[in-house]
């Protein structure tokens, strides 16, 4: 199939299939951070029910797992079997009883209204094409004062690493310039309480969360190209453009001395008002 042909959850999930070769490495530690950051801000505590929707490889599920405890209840819905896989292991590692990992479309889980205390979504809800849809999905799911919980990117993510990759893609291949960021459309406070004020969340908090992720090498940015939603780029060019690519990226990082990238995030949290 024509990449232009598939939806866009489609193809994030063909490119997280993929990503997952490498998405539990150090270098991409800041899924982690920002899975516990969620789920700290929601105010996840004991006895709750939590879905995490584009849970991935676990980010988020684990730590939320932990706060509810034995007598809590955690579903992790993802649509990339290969992630839903790492948060297996991950689980299954912490010893943990309450957690049941679906595959699935998070945009239509079938779950009846007000089914959760707290509904999170950590750097997926860009990936649908009727992005207030989902949140009013989402919304939906909460129960009367439970929370709803989404993280995005903020501005700047991976620079200034991405700029290069980005220029390096265009020289190579111009039409693969820029062509999968669906990331960059809510990367402010703003945006993100728009969005959530379009899919009908009210008195939503956004706050802004600033991150650097350090990177021992150039070697280490081109871990997290494979491991994010860049992996999208990477593995539309043939070979020879992708190591063309490669190569011109951490050439520019040597020379340029990156040491560090950008992960601002933006954390939104909905109380859903009793009746």
């Amino acid at each position: 199939m024509n990449p232009s042909e598939e939806s866009p959850l489609r193809r994030a999930e063909r490119v997280y299939a993929a990503a997952a070769d490498h998405f539990t490495r150090p270098a991409l530690g800041f899924w982690d951070r920002y899975g516990e950051e969620t789920v700290r801000r929601a105010g996840v505590h004991e006895g709750e029910r939590v879905l995490d929707l584009c849970c991935g490889a676990g980010a988020s599920v684990v730590p939320a797992a932990h706060a509810v405890g034995p007598s809590g209840r955690v579903v992790g819905v993802d649509i990339a079997d290969p992630l839903l896989a790492l948060a297996r292991d991950r689980v299954a590692r912490d010893g943990l009883t309450n957690t049941e990992l679906v595959r699935a479309d998070a945009t239509d889980t079938g779950f009846a209204d007000g089914s959760f205390d707290a509904v999170v979504c950590v750097f997926g809800v860009f990936f649908v094409a009727d992005m207030p849809a989902f949140v009013s999905e989402m919304w939906r799911l909460v129960r009367p004062g439970g929370r709803l919980a989404i993280t995005t990117w903020g501005p700047g993510w991976l620079e200034p690493a991405s700029s290069i990759f980005w220029e390096t893609v265009r020289e190579v291949r111009p039409e693969l310039h820029r062509a999968f960021n669906p990331w960059d459309e809510i990367t402010t406070p703003d945006a993100l309480a728009a969005l959530l004020a379009d899919g009908g969340v009210t008195a939503a908090e956004t706050v802004p969360v600033a991150g650097r992720q350090p990177i021992d090498g150039p070697d280490d940015f081109w871990e997290i190209v494979l491991g994010s939603g860049l992996r999208a780029t990477v593995d539309a060019l043939d070979d020879a453009q992708r190591e063309a690519v490669r190569g011109a990226v951490l050439d520019a990082l040597r020379r340029d001395r990156v040491t560090e990238v950008g992960v601002d995030a933006v954390v939104a949290i909905a109380t859903r008002p009793s009746p």
